[in-house]
């Protein structure tokens, strides 16, 4: 007679860890009952964390959230150090020597100065507890907003000296924008996106968000030497525009991370139109710099808390002035005109 081994109580090397799990057999025989959010595995712990139901599963996360909190993120990292294999230790050693600079890095540029592959920094971030690298960069803008909050502090209390001590701050950030920015552009890109230009029969100026201001400050200024320039200010209007475009019409689109559904999508749909996209963003390595046809890569550091800081816009607005400057230089005559023409009319509206 043929030996059957009893029914296990426990489903072995559960793969969808975190979402079900199989709850312990009936005496009866029957079929395990499925039970959802009754599991949660987290990275390398010697076995995983069993919850019967979802108000277990919420208050197993409040207080994982409320030791995140109470301490910030360098002392986290610090904390578990030793628990780290040899490829996260070189991110922790990177993070915590250069606290100021990691929260600005995309997570291709970071796996870079640490010599690390990209799952790498996806996996130390987990270690961690956290979700991924975005929240990584979070928590980093977090803990130096706690410092710089604290140096605010003594400003205002200096009176005076306080408030040309914040002038002096404020007016060093866009020194350092305009500086790395001239430090990372690219001439020859400059000399190929005024290329791109000039042959384009319409040229699309798109953004999302505070890059939009950027795109309408473009149309503003380039408009004033060329009528081929048009401002396309939302979403759907611009998958439709891009859409219609014609061979060789172009797009200048801003994105300070370069990292956007919508920059991806416009790329897409240009692409396929045989239209080209300039793209000006802080990550030339980003989703978007690696399909634009062009990218002019600005300075300046812009961590997760400080989206549509004017240093950041300082340094796009630059190297539009830059642009400005070369389709000038390209084409002066029809420039003058157009300027003149403008100002003839725009005289008009002067008391």
């Amino acid at each position: 007679m043929l030996q059957t081994r009893p029914r296990s109580n426990w489903k072995k090397n559960m793969r969808n860890e975190g979402k079900t799990c199989l709850s312990r057999g009936n005496s009866d025989g029957k079929k395990p009952k499925r039970e959802k959010n009754c599991i949660l595995r987290l990275r390398n712990p010697a076995k995983p964390i069993i919850m019967n139901n979802k108000k277990e599963t919420a208050a197993f996360w409040e207080r994982r959230r409320g030791t995140m909190s109470a301490q910030d993120i360098f002392e986290t990292i610090s904390s578990q150090y030793f628990q780290l294999t040899n490829s996260e230790k070189k991110v922790a050693d990177y993070v915590l020597a250069h606290r100021m600079d990691a929260q600005y890095m995309s997570i291709s540029e970071l796996a870079e100065e640490c010599a690390v592959a990209d799952a790498t920094i996806s996996r130390f971030c987990r270690r961690l507890g956290l979700g991924g690298y975005n929240t990584f960069k979070l928590e980093l803008a977090k803990a130096s907003m706690a410092a710089h909050s604290a140096r605010r502090a003594g400003m205002e209390e200096g009176g005076r000296d306080g408030f040309e001590a914040m002038c002096r701050e404020r007016m060093q950030e866009s020194t350092a924008a305009l500086e790395q920015t001239v430090k990372r552009l690219d001439p020859e890109a400059l000399k190929r996106a005024a290329d791109l230009l000039l042959q384009a029969g319409r040229v699309l100026c798109m953004g999302q968000g505070s890059s939009m201001v950027l795109a309408e400050e473009a149309w503003t200024l380039l408009s004033s030497i060329s009528p081929k320039f048009a401002l396309v200010p939302d979403s759907h209007q611009q998958m439709a525009a891009l859409a219609l475009m014609e061979e060789g019409d172009a797009a200048l689109y801003f994105s300070y991370s370069g990292s956007t559904r919508e920059i991806q999508d416009a790329l897409e749909v240009a692409h396929a139109r045989k239209g080209k996209v300039i793209l000006i963003t802080r990550f030339p390595k980003s989703p978007g710099g690696l399909k634009a046809d062009v990218v002019l890569q600005c300075g300046s550091n812009e961590g997760p808390l400080q989206a549509g800081s004017v240093p950041a816009r300082v340094a796009q607005l630059f190297v539009l002035d830059l642009l400005y400057t070369e389709l000038f230089q390209r084409a002066p005559e029809q420039a003058v005109e157009c300027r003149e023409r403008i100002a003839e009319a725009i005289a008009r509206r002067h008391v």
